[in-house]
């Protein structure tokens, strides 16, 4: 049961109280900078003072914003820390005095090292070590945005975010129930088709970002792409015949009437046997705060899908992290 915050992540608020942040740059690359589409949800809908910029992270040294400066908050991650962009734009922040924190696996990486603060957190899926999700990536950055909101705006949500974290990995576990025979049905249906795509909206679309993006196209080598629920409509949809493959992930914020209609469009001019939707109104999140449970839910479909990604592997004789050409192959690219 958590009752308090991190002590790294106090370590790394201590300084702000007596500073004035006014924007927070939100910077990292891939699998990393998908869990940043909830903090910047976060922000978007909690805080009167502060805005706030979501990066790929070498598009944020080359654009160089010129909000950047010491009044900037910038919250860079890296599983391994030793992400080469994210490092650099690590740099270029502390060059131009923003306050830097590093979300990180390794607290003596690369990342580590070039900000003022370390947040150490757990991910199951590189290590293969199964963890308590309260300890993972999305808890660690929702309780520094919490205790950053309650420091610029004296709101405070640690408390309703530290129930809900407790209540995180049992729901996670009745979600795997839920889903189980889905993916046992559409696994087997998926398993040869050439493309896959990923819909969602809200803080859900960075989950279909990162399975699109980092499991389907990194790991199964699926053609896939993540589309928002609304951009959907612009263009995407013609894709969409009997034979189109479709995750799409409905969450419980103020976005879900996006992603309800463009999976009843898929429902109408798709097929169903190709349509595979993850519903949170399905789910029991009773004993996650209301207030949480839009911010939350990213990962339990992503630790759901992961799953599901592992059915997928197995059928097309494929292995997932082993299986890679170029990650952690190469080097000079």
């Amino acid at each position: 049961m958590k009752t308090a915050l991190n002590p790294d992540v106090e370590s790394a608020l201590r300084p702000l109280s007596g500073r004035a942040i006014s924007h927070v740059f939100l910077v990292a690359c891939g699998g990393s900078l998908s869990i940043m589409q909830g903090g910047k949800y976060f922000i978007d809908r909690h805080s009167a003072k502060l805005s706030s910029d979501l990066f790929n992270a070498d598009e944020f040294v080359c654009r160089d914003p010129k909000r950047l400066g010491p009044d900037a908050l910038v919250i860079l991650c890296s599983q391994t820390g030793t992400t080469s962009e994210t490092v650099r734009a690590a740099e270029h922040a502390r060059g131009k005095g923003a306050l830097t924190i590093a979300m990180t696996l390794d607290p003596v990486s690369p990342l580590a090292k070039a900000c003022e603060f370390t947040l150490a957190y757990q991910a199951s899926y590189t290590t293969g070590i199964a963890i308590d999700a309260a300890d993972s990536n999305y808890a660690v950055l929702y309780m520094l945005l919490a205790g950053l909101l309650r420091i610029t705006d004296g709101v405070d949500l640690t408390g309703p975010l530290l129930t809900s974290l407790s209540a995180l990995q049992p729901a996670i576990y009745r979600a795997h129930q839920v889903f189980a025979g889905r993916f046992a049905s559409f696994a087997p249906r998926f398993r040869d088709k050439s493309a896959i795509y990923a819909l969602a909206s809200g803080p859900a679309y960075g989950a279909a970002y990162s399975f699109s993006t980092c499991v389907l196209m990194e790991m199964q080598w699926y053609d896939s792409q993540a589309i928002h629920a609304n951009e959907f409509f612009h263009g995407p949809f013609e894709v969409v015949d009997e034979n189109a493959a479709f995750i799409v992930l409905v969450g419980s914020d103020e976005t879900r009437r996006l992603s309800e209609r463009a999976r009843d469009f898929l429902l109408r001019f798709g097929s169903r046997d190709n349509i595979l939707v993850l519903d949170s109104d399905e789910l029991d999140l009773t004993a996650i705060d209301r207030r949480f449970q839009t911010y939350l839910l990213p990962l339990v479909f992503f630790d759901t899908l992961w799953k599901f990604a592992y059915r997928l592997a197995d059928l097309r004789g494929r292995p997932m992290l082993e299986g890679r050409r170029y990650m952690k192959k190469i080097t000079g690219y």
